[in-house]
């Protein structure tokens, strides 16, 4: 049931990140393969010019391995993982940074650097995190939020979400986003609470006239298939069509973003956005094309 299909970073994200050139990255904790080739697929995309954040010894290793000439580059020498964290949120505090790039250090270290507002890295927005998910290098966009930074969020925190994803999903060109409101049915019942929610979102995201289709609660399958839809009755604008998955929960959109990875091949990136500084929290196992994809669109999102 596991694919082999080879990850490809799609074109829509790279072509949206073109735009912007050489953006000033951070990559913290840089000395380990994967990141150190991701960064290098990012630089010869003329997306980013990196700053290195490490062991120094680990770092010119890596480039050297990679065939990787990185003496134009600026290296901050820390040879302790979780030291690499505040020297990167520092480094975006001051502007010499304008994305933040988790390399092999722990998420929720670096988040919770990021998070302290010592830095005033957070914006009047909570911040959430977008998956961006293709399948081949054409593809278009299933989106996924938040499936990685906010664990259960209530309906405010769900807005934020929404209206992150909203301003994220116009700048890849998708002018006005069809937002499905995931439940595990498409019934508004007292015994399921996501349901509730996605009815009462649905109403709010109405009344704040917002820039998007929005509507729920709606199952996976009436929110991707228009047949699965057209079967049940269901008729709006989303349902059958959507461009996003609000999801309820981090455990639903983590195991469906990972499902889509490990069963379709698809190439996931991942950025949280929300905030003065987008950051890219790939996972440590991410496959180099994926962490490309998640650094383009980290240039994408950025102001």
């Amino acid at each position: 049931m596991l694919s082999n299909k080879e990850i490809i970073c799609p074109n829509n994200l790279l072509n949206a990140a073109h735009k912007k050139k050489g953006v000033k990255a951070g990559i913290v904790n840089a000395g380990k393969p994967l990141p150190m080739l991701s960064a290098q697929d990012a630089v010869n995309e003329n997306l980013i010019e990196p700053i290195f954040i490490g062991n120094k010894e680990e770092i010119i290793k890596c480039a050297e391995d990679l065939k990787w000439d990185i003496s134009g580059y600026e290296i901050i020498h820390e040879p302790t993982e979780n030291n690499t964290a505040p020297i990167a949120a520092k480094l975006a505090s001051k502007g010499k940074i304008k994305i933040i790039v988790k390399g092999h250090i722990h998420t929720d270290i670096l988040m919770k650097e990021v998070l302290k507002r010592e830095y005033n890295l957070l914006g009047k927005s909570r911040l959430s995190h977008i998956w961006h998910m293709t399948l081949d290098k054409e593809d278009k966009p299933l989106i996924i939020t938040d499936g990685a930074l906010n664990v259960l969020p209530n309906v405010k925190t769900k807005l934020h979400i929404i209206k992150n994803v909203i301003n994220f999903s116009n700048r890849i060109g998708i002018n006005k986003p069809k937002i499905a409101l995931l439940s595990a049915t498409e019934e508004v019942l007292d015994s399921v609470p996501s349901s509730k929610e996605a009815d009462e979102l649905t109403k709010l995201a109405k009344k704040e006239n917002l820039n998007a289709d929005v509507f729920g609660p709606l199952a996976f399958d009436n929110s991707i298939s228009k047949k699965s839809a057209a079967i049940k009755g269901i008729k709006n604008e989303v349902a059958g069509m959507a461009d996003v998955l609000l999801v309820p929960s981090v455990e639903t959109g983590n195991a469906l973003v990972k499902m889509l990875i490990y069963f379709c091949g698809a190439c996931a990136a991942g950025v949280v956005v929300g905030g003065n500084v987008p950051i890219v929290i790939t996972s440590r196992s991410d496959e180099a094309q994926a962490r490309l994809a998640s650094i383009a669109a980290a240039v994408v999102a950025l102001d």
